[in-house]
């Protein structure tokens, strides 16, 4: 797998998601680059990748690849029920 670079707005994601009490590890993030459940596109050619938070959740990251590398943009919690359809 290439490198995965997180831009500086990814790693403030960890404490603004934290301080709403959702607790996201790099590892949980990496997890979900690697086996997502789904890769569906998104804004700018960039990626999203779709995989378990928990029972009622579901973890987008959002990343842009090039040949040498690829860079966590963002990642946010989503409800099941909204991308059921999507998974």
């Amino acid at each position: 797998m290439k490198p995965v670079r997180f831009t500086s707005h990814a790693d403030e994601k960890f404490g603004i998601l934290a301080a709403h009490g959702c607790v996201v590890t790099r590892a949980h993030v990496l997890e979900t680059l690697n086996h997502p459940d789904k890769v569906v596109a998104g804004y700018k050619g960039r990626k999203i990748a779709q995989g378990p938070l928990s029972p009622d959740h579901l973890l987008n990251v959002v990343f842009a690849e090039t040949e040498a590398e690829i860079s966590v943009v963002t990642f946010y919690p989503g409800r099941r029920t909204r991308y059921e359809g999507a998974i």
